[in-house]
């Protein structure tokens, strides 16, 4: 290996000709003979105290004890005998390594990886100290309108570690059973039963930690005692069932393995026969307005007392912790709320009266709010420490915008620069958000799960508060060096170029987040 040698790969071109690119064998770069001879003190071999000594210096690897680096020595010598036919090694170093060893090592994702394969962050804090892989109409299988739904998508999202998946339960037309479908659109439904049968199998087959399930409630008072049933059934001792005293902080992650958790707003209770008169002519709510929140609209003063969003009135995508706009007796009327129902909720999804100062208060009972991407960046403008202070105790959740009809996505540094938790996206989607998304969430082993950095948890002091968009003087500068590329060949088949697509790769690096300059 430590020969260059070329080779050439052909392609048809343009029917009769055939082009050749030059695909030279990887060797090891100057800079990496340079520091293997500093470590071994110009010797062919490397020992494994060598090898440690060059991890820890050189590579900064942190917590790394001599008997790791024994391991890494075992792992890097299989290599060597699968990576060659037959290997001449003199007897007496048999456990030393090669220049050759070491650049292989340092190529493979599985033994130098930059994200770990095992969880590695604690996990024994509240909820609200992580970032959550959440999915936004889990159900849907492609656009927001017209496509059908399905357990499928729910299925493949929990195959890639997403742990929080969203349901939006409504009546059939004869209104004695669940549907799972996104309301006033032109999409098929599929059974809760699927849905949660599903989620049951596949919960945790990528992560053991907690899925958590968002309900966009839009039943009746008498289909919530049957959900509760449906649900108690599939998932038995998995599902989760909350002190029914007030908690002071959520459970967390560690203490969830291999529950479900149910979070969504909890019905009202209401006193029938204490029915205002003069208010007799307006309907009872029925929860068909607990949904999740539309795009909001106009400016949003900071000490305003009206609304931020102005909510949708065909019950689509508008907050979860809101009723129907056109309900103003919600205020005295009361829908009789199911115990059963009651009880599973874990995570109350729960909206204050008054500013947004006041939405965002964070004494009193925990709970969580469910904001659009323009809510957020609306509120943001003149509230971003108090979404910050919100979030250290509270869960705030982002979804996409209404006019997202295609399941595309918004960036999600929007949400996470904020402390939001519940960054919701349309995993049926494609695009850079998404794989920022998928990127996020391979960090920590991949478990769904990634606790937010100490900046974003910190007491907040009104003189030296932290705005993530205020621009702060550069402390550290990250400089990355690209060595090669390997393996692009083998992605592509012989006839997929042509004399109008030649070739032409390059790599782009970004880095991205509050205060961050990035480079390609």
């Amino acid at each position: 290996m430590g020969n260059k040698m070329a080779t050439y790969n052909k392609y048809k071109s343009f029917l009769f000709f055939i082009k050749k690119y030059k695909v030279t064998e990887l060797v090891p770069p100057q800079e990496l003979k340079e520091v293997f001879s500093k470590f071994t003190g110009g010797g062919l071999y490397m020992s494994t105290e060598q090898l440690y000594q060059f991890l820890v210096e050189h590579q900064s690897e942190d917590n790394l004890t001599l008997s790791d680096s024994e391991k890494i020595v075992d792992k890097v010598l299989l290599l060597r005998r699968t990576h060659t036919e037959s290997v001449c090694v003199d007897q007496s170093r048999e456990r030393e390594i090669t220049l050759d060893d070491i650049f292989r090592f340092l190529l493979l994702d599985d033994f130098n990886g930059p994200l770990k394969n095992e969880v590695h962050h604690d996990m024994s804090a509240p909820l609200s100290h992580y970032f959550i892989y959440t999915g936004h109409n889990s159900y849907l299988t492609g656009n927001q309108l017209s496509s059908d739904c399905s357990e499928e998508p729910i299925i493949k999202a929990l195959q890639r570690g997403v742990r929080v998946i969203e349901l939006d339960l409504w009546p059939t037309s004869n209104k004695d059973d669940i549907k799972v479908v996104h309301g006033w659109t032109l999409t098929n439904p599929v059974s809760p039963i699927k849905c949660l049968e599903s989620i049951k199998k596949y919960g945790f087959v990528a992560s053991q930690y907690p899925v958590i399930i968002t309900i966009e409630d839009h039943l009746t008072k008498e289909l919530r005692p049957k959900f509760a049933e449906m649900a108690t059934q599939i998932f038995g001792e998995m599902l989760y069932y909350p002190q029914p005293n007030c908690l002071s902080e959520f459970p967390s992650p560690e203490s969830l393995k291999n529950r479900v958790i149910i979070s969504t707003k909890p019905p009202k209770e209401r006193f029938e026969s204490n029915r205002i008169k003069d208010n007799s002519n307006y309907p009872v709510m029925d929860g068909s307005g607990d949904s999740s929140s539309d795009e909001s609209s106009g400016k949003v003063s900071p000490d305003s007392t009206s609304e931020v969003e102005i909510k949708g009135a065909n019950g689509r995508d508008r907050d979860e912790g809101e009723t129907c706009a056109s309900c103003e007796c919600d205020k005295r009327l009361y829908q009789v709320c199911s115990p059963d129902y009651k009880s599973l909720i874990t995570i109350h999804n729960k909206k204050l009266k008054g500013s947004l100062k006041d939405k965002l208060k964070t004494d009193g009972e925990l709970r969580r709010l469910s904001w659009s991407e323009t809510t957020l960046e609306k509120a943001s403008e003149s509230h971003g420490t108090d979404i910050i202070r919100f979030t250290q105790k509270n869960i705030l959740r982002v979804y996409p915008r209404a006019t997202r009809v295609k399941s595309s996505n918004f960036k999600p540094h929007i949400g996470w620069m904020y402390g939001a938790q519940m960054v919701a996206f349309n995993m049926q989607g494609l695009g850079k958000s998404l794989w920022l998304m998928q990127g996020m969430f391979r960090a920590n082993g991949g478990c769904g799960y990634v606790k937010k950095p100490e900046i974003l948890m910190q007491k907040l002091q009104c003189d030296n508060d932290f705005v993530p968009t205020r621009i702060m003087p550069v402390k550290k500068t990250l400089k990355v060096k690209i060595y090669m590329g390997h393996g692009w060949s083998l992605d592509f088949s012989p006839t997929h170029f042509d004399m109008f697509s030649p070739p032409d790769f390059y790599i782009k690096f970004f880095v991205t987040g509050p205060n961050c300059w990035y480079a390609s």
